[in-house]
C-alpha cells in the first residue's frame, strides 16, 4: 500500500495552525468523502491544557461535521491498525506528543535516549502514515526564542528541529502558519 500524502504545519503557539489544519483536513474529507480522525496528544495535565482541549472538542462539535477523536498522548505508532486507508488524519501535535515522550521517563537525555525518542515519533508517525489516504501533521514553532541557556531546553529544541527537518523532507506540502495567515515552505501553490 502507498504512503499517504503527508502535509506537515507548524507555527507559533495560538498561531492558527490547527485551525488551518482542521480547514485543511475538512477540505479534503469533502473531496474525497473520507472519515476525519483527530488523532490528540494532548494531557490534561493542568487547568490551561485542560481548557485548551476543551476548546478544541468544542470546536470540532460544533461543527457540521463528525470528526472520530482518538486521544494517545505516547507511542503514537500502536494505534495505526485502527485507521483504514481512505482516513484523513489530523495530528495535532508534534511538541505535545514529544514532551509526553521525554517525560514519560526518569531517564537521562543522553544522545541514545533523544536517538531513541526521536525514532519512536518518526516510527509512529509512518505507521499512521501507510494505512490512511492524507495525514496532517501540526507542530509548533520553538525555535523563536532564546534557547542557548538552559540544557535542557536546547536538547528539546534540537530534537524537535530534526523531527520537522524529517517530516517536511518526507512531506508533500509544509506551511507556516503566521498570525492565522497560512505561507506555502513546500509543495503545491
Amino acid at each position: 500500500m502507498a504512503a499517504a500524502s503527508l502535509i506537515f504545519i507548524t507555527g507559533g503557539v495560538r498561531s492558527g495552525k490547527s485551525s488551518f489544519a482542521e480547514k485543511v483536513a475538512l477540505e479534503l474529507s469533502l473531496k474525497n468523502g473520507s472519515r476525519l480522525n483527530y488523532l490528540a496528544t494532548g494531557v490534561a495535565s493542568d487547568p490551561e491544557m485542560r481548557e485548551r482541549i476543551a476548546k478544541h472538542q468544542s470546536d470540532r462539535e460544533a461543527g457540521k461535521f463528525h470528526w472520530r477523536t482518538v486521544e494517545q498522548s505516547q507511542s503514537i505508532g500502536q494505534i495505526a491498525d485502527i485507521f483504514y486507508k481512505e482516513d484523513i488524519i489530523l495530528l495535532d501535535c508534534v511538541t505535545t506528543l514529544l514532551n509526553n515522550e521525554l517525560f514519560s521517563s526518569n531517564q537521562k537525555w543522553d544522545q541514545l535516549f533523544l536517538a531513541h525518542v526521536m525514532k519512536t515519533i518518526i516510527t509512529g508517525i509512518n505507521s499512521i502514515r501507510e494505512r490512511a489516504k492524507v495525514l496532517i501533521v501540526v507542530s509548533n514553532e520553538v525555535f523563536f526564542e532564546s534557547i542557548a541557556e538552559n540544557e535542557l531546553v536546547f536538547s528539546y529544541a534540537q530534537i524537535l528541529g530534526k523531527i520537522h527537518q524529517q517530516l517536511v523532507k518526507n512531506a508533500d506540502q509544509a506551511f507556516l502558519v503566521e498570525a492565522g495567515i497560512p505561507i506555502n515552505m513546500k509543495g503545491v501553490k
